[in-house]
């Protein structure tokens, strides 16, 4: 049996990480609402997409930085810079690994008649794995920059990249949802 024809228990829309902002209510302009396994098979399709767009994204990045030890200039590094090398690999190989997760949890958890479980935790498994692969493109930054531009502007610069991805990939998100949130409570008042 595959993921897709299993059944899925309805969600828990107070305590689950992607629910609440994945679920269609009645006020989204949908003509009927979604069964609890059309949501489920929704959300599963979803992870899918996200997990080929980032996967792709960290896969390469995780490549480039284990290239940069082979290279001759990199012999050159001072030891603040060889410590950021590290930690730069060391968040990418950990970014990599928990983006890449949901595929072994469908292979492993597959007929199980686990989907809503293995939906939640491959979102918060995505969850984790941005924030590890937004550490890894700052530390990439951060590693490049200082080879570039000597002096305090490389940090300042990626201080400034870095708060940029905190505004778009979390403080953005996070003020719709609530500003959708308090719309809902205002509509059911």
């Amino acid at each position: 049996m595959t993921m897709t024809e299993q059944t899925a228990e309805p969600a828990k829309e107070d305590t689950a990480c992607c629910t609440r902002h994945h679920d269609h209510g009645a006020g989204s302009g949908d003509d009927a609402p979604e069964t609890a396994r059309e949501r489920v098979n929704r959300r599963w399709n979803e992870v899918l997409q996200e997990t080929r767009v980032t996967q792709t994204g960290v896969q390469i990045l995780f490549g480039f930085l284990l290239s940069v030890a082979f290279t001759p200039l990199f012999r050159e590094l001072e030891t603040f810079d060889r410590a950021v090398y590290v930690t730069t690999v060391v968040l990418g190989a950990a970014a990599t690994g928990s983006l890449i997760a949901p595929v072994s949890l469908h292979r492993f958890l597959s007929g199980q008649r686990m989907k809503d479980e293995v939906v939640e935790t491959a979102c918060r498994l995505m969850m984790c794995g941005m924030v590890l692969l937004a550490l890894t493109i700052g530390c990439t930054l951060l590693l490049i920059l200082r080879v570039v531009i000597p002096g305090v502007l490389a940090e300042v610069l990626v201080g400034a990249v870095m708060l940029w991805f905190g505004l778009c990939w979390y403080l953005l998100p996070l003020w719709l949802r609530h500003r959708a949130a308090r719309r809902a409570r205002a509509d059911d008042a």
